[in-house]
């Protein structure tokens, strides 16, 4: 397989596991509270700067989660975690280091910054290294309504996943239940740098996912749904998760084999999201900067037809992956990424930034144990006018894709190829289910026929509606 587009970043995010006991409402405000966090990032960063840091800054982490797994009507996992950790990012000169730690007792902080400093000091030198400018830093916090106090008890989630598989299993046609969960948890980031930056906010989260079965022995078929939001009252109802985890698992019952065939492909919205990944893998700015990506001298040209927008948007309220400012704390913005079908930036951080001979777009992502890296936040296609029937209706022989297996697209040249499974189309019109088939072709040809029926909903980090592509290969038997 070929190189691929750079790794994902490490992300403050939620350990969705599960829990024994419920959050008490004494327990959920030591959580909202911050000051412990905040004034030990400070401290952290006034100990490097003592201990011979010309520059450092320090990201404090917590996080409570718990989440329950139930199968066949009965709870087979409950589990609760929670934690702080910490880490210090320090620079003596040209040299950088970082260090991390989840035990800040005693004098762990200060011994936490003579050690990241000495190890700075005989790193190598990098010149693109370096805290943001000043003048880039978030000065304005919008309530982006990211946190919702009602922590929900173990009881609930029991509930939730106990409903989503009834509901899967109520599904004719259904012979078993894959399992079904629930949970819930919260989450908070401090930032602190030497240049005077103070930021943190709060998230939460909560999930219900279920998965069902039809068939016996070899001509099983499994398939799932899931839905998750930062409020609860976002959710689908757990009876939603579960009938369409059911729906989905039928309707790919006694899957045919295709002939090999070069036909229009039509991608469902929960898979039409990864076109929009592959793009955004091509143009971070770490890629960019190595000269690794297949769109290294694409900016600014007509990769996409004229109706094709992409935006990426941190501040969208209630979203999975908002936040006000990027982990070096500069201030974030709605961009388009493609407008009009042009490409008009990359995704960048201040080193690659400084690299390009750019500016930051706001896009740092970091780890406690991990340096600032690009990376993007919510992440959408702009829908288009038809509806996906009319998208269709056209198509006298096409594949409607409802899964993507593996991971086989080169970011460097653009080659894309996975496996696939979904459903034939003839005549307009989606008949029966189809398996073991690879659809291929490559991504300049992909983004430039790409249209988008008008059925976006925003339920995942990256969302788009249907979306047809012409003249991809389909291999099959």
């Amino acid at each position: 397989m070929g190189s691929g587009p750079e790794p994902r970043p490490n992300r403050i995010s939620f350990v969705n596991s599960s829990p024994s006991s419920t959050l008490s409402p004494k327990a959920n405000r030591d959580l909202f509270d911050q000051s412990a966090l905040s004034d030990l990032a400070q401290r952290l960063v006034e100990a490097a700067r003592r201990a011979g840091a010309d520059a450092a800054d320090a990201v404090a982490v917590r996080g409570v989660s718990q989440g329950v797994e139930v199968r066949d009507g009965r709870v087979e996992e409950s589990e609760r975690s929670e934690g702080d950790d910490v880490g210090l990012r320090v620079l003596v000169g040209q040299r950088q280091a970082v260090v991390s730690t989840n035990d800040v007792s005693g004098d762990a902080v200060t011994k936490l910054a003579e050690r990241a400093v000495a190890m700075a000091r005989v790193a190598p030198d990098d010149k693109y290294v370096g805290l943001a400018d000043p003048a880039l830093l978030a000065r304005d916090f919008p309530d982006l309504d990211l946190l919702d106090p009602d922590v929900p008890a173990t009881a609930e989630l029991e509930r939730r996943a106990l409903a989503a598989e009834a509901a899967a299993l109520g599904v004719k046609g259904v012979t078993k239940s894959g399992g079904a969960s629930a949970s819930a948890g919260i989450g908070g980031m401090v930032l602190v740098t030497s240049t005077g930056f103070h930021g943190s906010y709060l998230r939460s989260s909560q999930g219900i996912s279920a998965t069902a079965i039809s068939g016996e022995g070899t001509s099983m078929e499994r398939d799932y749904d899931f839905t998750s939001a930062p409020h609860g009252a976002d959710l689908l109802s757990p009876e939603a998760v579960g009938r369409s985890a059911g729906e989905r698992t039928v309707a790919r019952y006694n899957p045919r084999k295709v002939e090999t065939c070069k036909v229009p492909v039509v991608f469902d919205p929960r898979v039409a999201g990864s076109l929009v990944g592959h793009l955004v893998g091509a143009i971070n700015g770490a890629s960019i900067a190595r000269k690794t990506s297949f769109l290294k001298d694409k900016l600014g040209q007509q990769l996409f037809a004229k109706n094709i927008r992409i935006i990426d948007d941190p501040l969208r309220k209630r979203g999975l992956r908002s936040q006000t400012f990027d982990a070096e704390g500069v201030a974030v913005k709605k961009t388009a990424l493609v407008d009009e079908g042009v490409l008009t930036t990359w995704l960048l951080d201040c080193a690659t930034a400084r690299e390009l001979g750019l500016t930051t777009t706001g896009h740092a992502h970091r780890g406690v144990s991990s340096s600032p890296s690009p990376g993007p936040y919510n992440l959408h296609l702009e829908p288009g006018t038809p509806t996906p029937a009319e998208l269709i209706a056209d198509i006298s022989q096409g594949f409607y894709v409802t899964d993507l297996i593996g991971s086989g697209v080169n970011g460097v040249t653009g080659d894309y190829s996975r496996g696939a499974s979904g459903f034939w189309i003839e005549n307009g019109e989606i008949t029966y289910p189809v398996s073991e088939v690879t659809i291929a072709g490559h991504l300049f040809e992909i983004f430039k026929s790409m249209q988008p029926a008008n059925n976006l909903e925003f339920r995942y980090g990256i969302n788009a509606p249907t979306v047809r592509i012409e003249g991809l290969t389909l291999g099959g038997r």
